[in-house]
């Protein structure tokens, strides 16, 4: 039997193996897919573990552990969460297994942490040795595309090329000489039908919009953008009139008709024939906005109307005043478009240059939409990180297996207590490849001995080849399967910490609202003195 402290390791121990687990199944391009019903009743078929996480209502506070690390690499390299999930998840599941080897949980403890620590120091001064290319050119759309395929491959394996290849072209066109690539840059738009075959990109915006008035094409497009309704000014203060006969009524509305006229007529002099309005459009607008030929668009989203006013170089106006030349915006064509049987108005840049890119995705289902635009988040996360650091490791299991062999060999050089702890987190890095080969229906023992093997000839890069029929391996760089350096730097780091963290902690205490009555409900003001 257990004391009540060894009990709680345990116990926070157990919970963070059960919820690596869920994710280790769908480790890898064949993983397998978790349908995830969240909180709203919401369906999400995928096998990105980020996603998962995300839906998920994690209880236990020792496993909330594991999904902040998890989150850290989202938002530190935006790939790799599995990886956090797996190596922290067989951490602890090594940890336990030091822990009952006899000393007190207290003692056990600080070994295994101390050696975790020093394990994790020297697998973050090895890993430079295992950087095996680097991006030469992140101008040039193929080179970019082949180092694409890996992060997509994970998510839509079978058509990695075909996306790589847009997310490239997407990514590059709007890579900024200063060299500061911003994610939010890269837009997804989605419509339902034909296939994946039909994406594309398109240097510009593409909004799931109609256009408001009869004017749906304009070229070398003006564009003035208003944050406003597109409506005759409204006073603050109501006023009442007195109408006598039919002429004064005929009057005031001439009043105010005229005032609309010239407020858009001034418009128009100054150039512009696109407006893009926040709020919503008065008939009377729309009526001289179609009399003096301009096109109007209107967009809901403050965001979108942001991203607008980036994407052509206009700024946004509260009033509606005629727009200077500085605060108006130019692109090459706005027009409406039908894909599918969805209205779309396209702002479309024909430099190459533009401000930002959409990727529009075609697909059967919303769900498999969903699945292919978190392929296209996770491909465009790896092109930043490629801009901050161009340094790339073997994928496959290769840089994992080559650690697990340089840390046992430096845990045999360790006097004390902790080589013990160093050569387990040397075991734990196996669990990567062997996810992968149980994943994909192939002997994990037999991988991992032949890649030890391969391994112990000095060849790093080889890693499990993912396509073979049994258990065979194969040179990652030559197959093109490469992963980031700074995702496998990340991974590791984040994983320990979030491991050490867990086994630091020998009791959850859960604050409870205080007892007592409860304040009588209903009334709102039932404290105050009633003067009746």
């Amino acid at each position: 039997h257990y004391s009540g402290l060894e009990e709680a390791v345990y116990r926070n121990i157990q919970a963070c193996k059960e919820l690596a687990q869920t994710t280790r199944t769908a480790y890898g391009p064949n993983g397998m897919n978790k349908m995830v019903i969240n909180h709203l009743e919401k369906l999400f078929v995928t096998n990105d573990a980020a996603t998962i996480l995300r839906e998920l209502e994690v209880q236990h506070p020792a496993a909330k552990m594991l999904v902040m690390a998890s989150h850290m690499q989202e938002q530190e390299v935006g790939d790799g969460t599995n990886f956090v999930l797996v190596f922290a998840g067989v951490l602890l599941e090594l940890a336990e297994d030091l822990l009952r080897m006899g000393l007190s949980v207290s003692e056990a403890s600080d070994i295994v942490i101390e050696g975790y620590e020093k394990a994790c120091k020297k697998a973050l001064e090895i890993l430079p040795d295992l950087v095996c290319c680097s991006a030469k050119n992140l101008r040039d759309v193929e080179e970019v595309a082949s180092l694409l395929h890996t992060p997509v491959m994970s998510k839509q394996y079978g058509n990695e090329r075909f996306l790589a290849k847009l997310i490239a072209q997407a990514c590059v066109s709007i890579l900024p000489d200063s060299g500061h690539f911003n994610v939010d840059n890269i837009r997804v738009c989605k419509i339902v039908g034909a296939g994946i075959s039909a994406s594309s990109v398109l240097h510009g915006m593409v909004f799931k919009k109609e256009t408001e008035g009869d004017v749906t094409s304009v070229k070398d497009a003006k564009i003035a953008v208003y944050s406003c309704p597109f409506d005759g000014m409204i006073t603050e203060t109501k006023g009442t009139v007195l109408i006598k006969n039919a002429e004064e009524l005929m009057n005031f509305s001439k009043g105010e008709e005229n005032l609309m006229d010239l407020q858009v007529k001034a418009i128009a002099d100054s150039g512009t024939n696109v407006v893009v309005t926040g709020g919503k459009v008065a008939d009377m607008a729309l009526h001289y906005a179609n009399k003096y030929n301009l096109m109007l668009v209107r967009l809901n989203s403050k965001w979108d109307l942001r991203r607008l006013c980036k994407t052509v170089g206009a700024t946004a106006l509260p009033r509606l005043t005629p727009p200077t030349l500085e605060e108006m915006g130019h692109c090459n064509s706005v027009y409406l478009s039908e894909v599918g049987d969805t209205q779309v108005v396209v702002f479309k840049h024909e430099k190459e240059d533009g401000a930002i890119s959409t990727i529009l995705i075609r697909g059967s289902t919303d769900n498999l939409m969903d699945d292919i635009e978190r392929a296209v988040d996770d491909g465009v996360n790896t092109f930043k990180v490629l801009t901050r650091d161009k340094r790339l490791v073997p994928g496959g299991g290769a840089t994992e297996i080559e650690l697990a062999k340089q840390i046992t060999s430096y845990g045999e050089t360790c006097p004390g207590l902790d080589q013990y702890a160093i050569k387990k987190f040397a075991e734990a890095f196996e669990a990567i490849p062997r996810a992968l080969a149980e994943n994909s229906g192939v002997k994990a023992n037999e991988v991992i001995s032949k890649l030890y093997a391969v391994h112990q000839e000095g060849k790093k890069n080889v890693g499990f080849d993912i396509e073979a029929e049994a258990a065979a391996v194969k040179d990652m760089l030559e197959a093109g399967v490469l992963d980031t350096y700074l995702g496998k730097f990340w991974g590791i780091k984040l994983a320990t910490n979030a491991a050490v963290t867990v086994l630091r902690v020998d009791q959850i205490i859960m604050a409870k609202p205080a007892g007592g009555p409860k304040p009588p409900s209903g009334k709102k003001d039932w404290d105050e003195d009633q003067n009746d």
